[in-house]
């Protein structure tokens, strides 16, 4: 664990102009992991673009960190869902090519 792939979360509430509690409330939820070093809670860069998404759904529609939640495993269950289609998809191309 290197202390380059984290992020402040201080850092992350001034640049998405959002409270600390926020990211204490998604933690709480289970939707991010904080790690804390030193007393300074830190979040992993690989989970920015999850936790853009999250902010998103809260302002823009403003739901609650419990409906972010819900929300946020639909769109991962969707996505999963994509994923097998295309798979699907692709092994169907293959048999058709066959005939």
């Amino acid at each position: 664990m290197e202390l380059k792939d984290f992020i402040p979360i201080v850092q992350l509430c001034e640049h998405y102009s959002v409270e600390v509690s926020f990211f204490n409330e998604l933690h709480e939820e289970g939707l991010i992991s904080i790690t804390t070093l030193e007393q300074t809670s830190y979040l992993h860069q690989d989970k920015i673009s999850d936790v853009e998404k999250m902010i998103r759904i809260h302002r823009e529609l403003n739901i609650n960190t419990e409906g972010i939640d819900a929300v946020f495993n639909l769109l991962q269950k969707i996505d999963s869902l994509q994923n097998e289609l295309n798979k699907l998809h692709n092994r169907l191309r293959l048999y058709e090519n066959d005939y």
